[in-house]
């Protein structure tokens, strides 16, 4: 029996550790044992930073990952088309050309400059903006606050001209970032807010709804290259019906997150609550 290794950098409750566990399950029922995946769901809990994922899969030391895309924007420029804060198109839009030609020749530049090949493109839930300060409404709101973002020049220029402060903190120091004040703010989908205690620390949550993050399962290229044709395919197909099972999971998951939230005494501001036009006149992006 082959077997692969793909770890992730959240906990077994988070989308996407269920969606890894769900191409493992694809993978048992349909190789006939000639194949298995073998899952870790989170390397920070080993001490790692979650960004280490994408050079342990590149080198060879993982075999696969899931991890958002705007981190290999920078090699793969046309990764940006997702972001462009307040210029987030429907799900449904998105994912229709993911599943077309448009995720079709992303994933061949991905191949093309990295050591990666998408088998897949995921759900990274729909960005919202939670603070301890202060309701935000308005870009007069963002004005002095630090807030974490990921390590994309494209989110931070916008977030700056928002008003905001913007910090890089990786994932695996999110929490205590927001815990010991070092940032006043964040932005990530409901879904992390929970995983990562947010609402103990934050008790403002805006819906501004700014991103849609696209999430890419990533796998070694020489290790699926090599494998043989008949596990590859096998491979790629349950990669396929796992990343529809992926995108169920994000969906359901906003609700519950909003439930959470209320529970925590979180103060939600709905996105009607929202100038979102003057978030995105500031922001200064472009309709992708």
């Amino acid at each position: 029996m082959l077997e692969l290794h793909f770890a992730g950098y959240q906990p077994a409750r988070s989308v996407h550790t269920r969606g890894l566990h769900a191409l493992r399950e694809c993978v048992a029922r349909r190789s006939d044992r000639a194949l298995s995946i073998r899952v870790t769901d989170s390397i920070v809990s080993q001490g790692r930073k979650a960004a280490d994922l994408l050079s342990m899969v590149e080198s060879g030391e993982l075999d696969g990952c899931y991890f958002a895309s705007s981190y290999l924007a920078a090699r793969v420029p046309a990764l940006g088309v997702f972001d462009e804060p307040f210029q987030a198109g429907a799900r449904d839009v998105v994912f229709s050309r993911l599943d077309g030609d448009q995720g079709t020749a992303l994933a061949e530049q991905v191949a093309a400059v990295t050591g990666y090949r998408v088998l897949s493109w995921w759900d990274n839930g729909i960005r919202h903006i939670s603070n301890g300060v202060r309701p935000i409404r308005t870009p007069a709101d963002c004005v002095g606050l630090r807030l974490r973002t990921l390590d994309n020049a494209r989110h931070q220029n916008a977030f700056r001209r928002l008003g905001f402060q913007p910090v890089f903190v990786d994932v695996a120091d999110l929490a205590e970032a927001v815990a010991d004040r070092t940032v006043d703010a964040q932005e990530n989908p409901l879904t992390n807010m929970i995983n990562f205690g947010v609402q103990a620390h934050h008790a403002h949550v805006s819906m501004t709804g700014h991103l849609l993050g696209i999430a890419a399962l990533l796998m070694n290229r020489t290790r699926l290259d090599t494998l043989p044709e008949a596990l590859r395919q096998l491979l790629i197909a349950c990669s396929q019906e796992c990343e529809q099972i992926q995108r169920q999971f994000a969906v359901a998951e906003d609700a519950e997150c909003c439930r959470l939230l209320s529970d925590a005494g979180v103060s939600i501001v709905a996105a009607d609550d929202i100038d979102l036009a003057a978030f995105r006149s500031a922001a200064g992006a472009s309709a992708y």
